[in-house]
This record gives C-alpha cells, structure tokens and sequence, in this order.
C-alpha cells in the first residue's frame, strides 16, 4: 500500500480538479466503501487523499429543466428524505430503503456508491432504469470541462468505471418521467437491507392500456456491472402484461443473466430468482 504523502480538502470544484489535473488522488467523499476496502488490502491509497466533502455544490437535488439534478455528496439519507426524488424517481427513494444501515446512509453518497462500481450497487439498477447520465468534470486546458454519458455505459467491471483520473464525478442526471411512468425495484439479501444483494432487478416504462412501452429492464449482482436487459425489454416491449407475456419476460429475463457461484447464492439460484422475482414485480404492474 502506498503511503499518504498529502491530504487536501479544497473548498471549489475548480481547486479539485487542479489537483486531480496534477497528481495522483484517491477520492475521499463519505468513505463508507473506501475506508474498509482499503483496511482490507483491496485497494491502495495514491500519493494523495483529497477529501471532497466542502467542495461547493456538489450536494443537494433540483429541477434543471426536464431533468432531475443530483449532486454526487449528496448522502443516501437525503435521498430517501427529498421531497423531488418522493414526486420525480420514487424507485430511487424505494432502493435507499433498503440500503445498509441509518449510520451508512447518513455518510454514505450517490456518487461514492456509483464510483464504487460494485456490480450489487443498491442505487444503480433504479438508476439504470430511470436513464441516468453522469456528470464528470475535468480542467484539461486550465477550465472546466463538463463532460456526460448514460450510467448504463459507466461501468466496465467491478470497481472499474469510465472516469478518467483527472476527472470527478459532480452529480447524476435523470429526465422527468412522462405520463403513466412506472417503476419497481427488487432486491433479495438474507436481511433486507444490511446485506449485500443476492441479486436486485429494476423494471420501468410508461403504461399505457395494460401495456408497457420504453421498456427498461436492469439486473444486479448477475454479472461483473449492474447490467440492462435488451432481451427481456424486448419481450415486453409494447405486450399487454397478461399472463402469457409476463411469463415470456421472466423466462427472457432468466437466460439473459449469467451469474456465477459465490458466497451468497449459487448461479442456479439466481437465475431462479431472476425468473419468479421479475414475474412476480410485472404481475404487481399489471395489476398497480
């Protein structure tokens, strides 16, 4: 493990990216997944650890247009209390119910969780679902430069993402739902919240005369990223939601995923919890 040669707290965004621009950093934002790994040995700390928590406006939800704005501080408390995420993304509130424990939701942020890149991110599959981008923010040329991609093409493996190292995550973007927009979120552990997921599934789209349309369909914990699920959306697409056609999305939504045996479920085992978790989440909309 390398030694910490600096620690640096700075106050603007503009100071954090001319120390991302220059150095090699290890981001300090809550530290909820940081501080164990790197007790564990997972993960080394660079020459310098810079503590993002008083960089200026990088906290809070708002209206930005026809989009919800989430700064990468802000914790998952916040979220689970915001009045714009209970009326514009409801789902993303339902997952931070079932994230951890009050102690690491009130430390804990939306962008910590992201960079963490963990395949069985509670936030990322709603996420995902709700088309999410993220802002990341760079000082190249000596200004800011604000660049952003869908979350569901951040990831590329686990603790891996597409953010380059002079850049840091500032906020998450989600566009505001249209008419007879639905979501659910599902997440199986031994313990509700406190575990990790076995496996978690979000399922989202406009209803509309019993069908759905702008099907989103994202799976966690069945593959190195939280994953979308081309096959199962497609079998979903545009079908009113009676029995025949939730039972072909949920035996879609099972030979589309490709878990692997570990601690917490065998890869049958997840698959069968694909299957009957993502039917019984579209007979619970067919019938919302």
């Amino acid at each position: 493990m390398t030694a910490i040669e600096r620690y640096a707290a700075p106050q603007s965004l503009d100071e954090a990216l001319g120390i991302l621009q220059q150095d090699e950093v290890t981001i300090l934002a809550g530290g909820t997944d940081l501080m164990p790994q790197t007790k564990a040995g997972r993960i080394g700390f660079k020459p310098t650890l810079m503590n993002i928590g008083r960089v200026a406006g990088l906290k809070g939800v708002t209206l930005d247009g026809q989009h919800l704005r989430i700064g990468a501080l802000t914790t998952i408390s916040e979220l689970l209390r915001d009045p714009l995420i209970a009326q514009h993304a409801p789902v993303l509130a339902e997952a931070c119910d079932h994230f951890a424990s009050d102690q690491i939701r009130n430390a804990g942020t939306l962008g910590g969780n992201i960079n963490n890149a963990s395949p069985a991110g509670d936030t990322l599959v709603p996420l995902i679902v709700l088309d999410a981008e993220v802002e990341l923010a760079s000082k190249p040329n000596g200004s800011v430069t604000t660049r952003r991609m869908p979350l569901a093409e951040f990831f590329t493996g686990p603790g891996r993402t597409k953010r380059a190292a002079n850049e840091l995550l500032t906020a998450v973007r989600i566009p505001l739902p249209k008419p007879g927009h639905v979501a659910r979120f599902y997440k199986f552990g031994t313990r509700p919240a406190l575990d990790i997921s076995t496996i978690s599934i979000g399922i989202a789209g406009i209803k509309r005369d019993g069908a759905l349309t702008d099907t989103r369909v994202a799976f966690g914990a069945v593959a190195p990223t939280p994953v979308r699920a081309p096959r199962t959306e497609a079998a979903l697409e545009g079908r009113r939601l009676n029995a025949e056609a939730i039972e072909a999305a949920a035996d879609a939504a099972r030979d589309e995923v490709s878990p692997i045996d570990d601690v917490r479920a065998s890869a049958w085992y997840r698959k069968e919890l694909i299957h009957n978790m993502t039917r019984r989440m579209l007979d619970h909309v067919a019938h919302a």
